[in-house]
């Protein structure tokens, strides 16, 4: 273990970071030690799997200013709770206890140094990305690890070359034109089962949160063959990254982002900055706007695989898991009109992940926008191989190969959705008819320790401090078809409060009203919760 570390690992500022659900996000120039420190642990991380390991360089839909990582293990997922202390722990290390932290996790872990290991890196447009991904790769070269740099890649797009490598080849080609080629290949199939499918069905305008995901769609669109023609806005070229603009702009103001032009029942969506999360909306001829976030989402490409899978004679069971932010009348959908099990799981994509993989097709999205299928596709393959069936078959086929089963992945939901639109024929309206959300509202209250409140039964439920679901529970006998919850931020001093009710404004009052709890019986600081306007 090598002094050359010195020069690159001293920490600028007694800044405590925290490894949480999206990886590590803070302001970009305190970063440049942990880019350094994640190198190393990455590089023991694949010697101790003997696999491939990722590590983007993002912050998502985070402001500009700021950047992060997320680090990615074999078959493309999350890296390991376990491994997330690790990260926790050399980020916070004190310069002088590095060396020694470092032999403390290659001894528990028993991991052989003279193992082969191999990082692949990429990194979002950001301006810091750049100099923050170079301390990455200098971290991985100091343990004499191999290294493949992607430069701009979206963040699902590293977790797919990872797999692709970790499944030599199996499940794809680990470059960008293996990727794309999948993709379109998949897509241009699944449309040819598309009737009267004009040019203005085609048509979709898309956000891309002037971040990665706008560059990547530009290098997809030629080898989609005129199937899908997008109309790209906030491209990068003149805006700044997420910046009124992107899916998370979106979904919490519920109204476009700017720079975009919207007809009147135009289909549009918008990507977040490093293209893992995806919404779409539309005008209605009023000029009333309507989102179709992730729920929508999950119910429309559930139900299209339930209709494939009993087409084809396949017996499996599909699994939509949601978590406490999935609309209450997505639920109610799913489970009493279409017949489909639901889970509820903790927030965070490696819950949703973790319990997707229970079901033979198990279908996740947060209400946010980002998911993705998992599935066990030899076996459908097998099965449907053997069934007369054939063609409700190949369209499951060509449905796994366009979803990017690593994980979320905004441009291969996109293509999902739009493939399954144009087989049945349907618009944005059509879809989004399909139920009618509850009113909500989300807000945050700020307090001196978001430890304070611990939650159970998949966060609906604050278990501390005492009293506050009890308070929670009256206010929301108050109101009709109402349920509200808490949960405390994974990354700073902030509790999130949603509410949903018959009426925005009984959704509006009763956030409020339980904002207002958590202020005074969860250690609010700074201005009491005001009422919504």
């Amino acid at each position: 273990l090598g002094v050359v570390w010195v020069v690159n690992c001293s920490q600028p500022c007694r800044l405590m970071l925290q490894y949480g659900t999206a990886g590590f996000r803070t302001t970009a120039k305190h970063l440049d030690h942990v880019m350094f420190r994640m190198g190393l642990l990455a590089t023991l991380r694949s010697r101790k799997t003997k696999s491939t390991i990722g590590v983007m360089v993002t912050a998502s839909h985070n402001p500009e200013e700021d950047n992060g990582l997320k680090l990615i293990d074999p078959m493309g997922e999350m890296v390991t709770p376990s491994w997330e202390g690790y990260a926790t722990q050399l980020a916070n290390a004190e310069q002088e206890v590095l060396c020694s932290a470092l032999k403390d996790i290659i001894e528990k872990e028993t991991i052989n140094m003279s193992e082969t290991a191999s990082v692949f890196v990429g990194r979002d447009t950001r301006p810091s990305s750049q100099r923050l991904s170079q301390a990455v790769l200098d971290g991985v070269s100091c343990l004499g690890g191999q290294i493949q740099d992607y430069g701009l890649v979206t963040t699902p797009q590293l977790h797919y070359m990872v797999r692709c490598r970790n499944t030599h080849g199996c499940y794809g080609t680990d470059t960008l034109q293996g990727y794309y080629q999948k993709l379109s290949q998949a897509f241009i199939e699944l449309t040819k089962n598309a009737r009267n499918h004009t040019d203005d069905q085609k048509r979709l305008l898309v956000d891309g949160a002037n971040g990665i995901g706008a560059l990547k769609v530009r290098e997809l669109e030629a080898c989609l063959q005129s199937e899908l023609q997008m109309v790209l806005f906030n491209d990068g070229s003149n805006g700044k990254l997420n910046y009124l603009c992107g899916a998370d702009y979106v979904k919490v103001q519920q109204k476009p982002p700017q720079g975009i032009n919207m007809g009147a029942g135009e289909r549009c969506c918008s990507f977040d900055g490093d293209a893992d999360r995806i919404v779409y909306y539309y005008n209605d001829s009023d000029g009333s706007f309507h989102l179709l976030d992730g729920d929508k989402i999950a119910t429309l490409i559930s139900t299209y695989l339930k209709e494939l899978l009993t087409q084809a004679g396949l017996n499996l069971q599909i699994a939509v898991v949601q978590t406490a932010y999935a609309n209450g009348s997505s639920t109610q959908y799913l489970e009493d009109i279409m017949k489909v099990t639901v889970s509820c799981t903790k927030t965070g994509v490696k819950h949703l992940h973790h319990a997707a993989q229970k079901f033979d097709i198990g279908v996740y999205f947060e209400a946010n926008g980002h998911g993705t299928v998992l599935q066990l596709s030899e076996f459908i393959r097998l099965k449907a191989s053997v069934d007369e069936k054939k063609h409700a078959a190949k369209l499951l086929e060509n449905t796994i190969n366009l979803i990017n089963q690593a994980t979320g992945d905004a441009i291969s939901d996109m293509l999902v959705i739009e493939a399954v639109l144009a087989i049945r024929g349907m618009t944005v309206q059509e879809w989004d008819s399909i139920y009618t959300d509850l009113p909500n509202r989300q807000l945050t209250v700020k307090v001196a320790d978001r430890r304070m409140i611990d939650t159970a039964d998949a966060e609906r439920r604050a278990v501390t401090p005492a009293g506050l679901q009890d308070s929670i529970d009256a206010l929301v006998k108050k109101y009709t078809k109402a349920r509200a919850f808490v949960r405390p931020s994974g990354t700073e001093d902030l509790v999130r409060v949603y509410a949903e009710a018959e009426t925005q404004e009984s959704a509006d009052v009763l956030a409020h009203e339980v904002s207002l709890a958590v202020y005074h019986m969860a250690g609010g600081v700074g201005e009491k919760p005001k009422p919504l306007k």
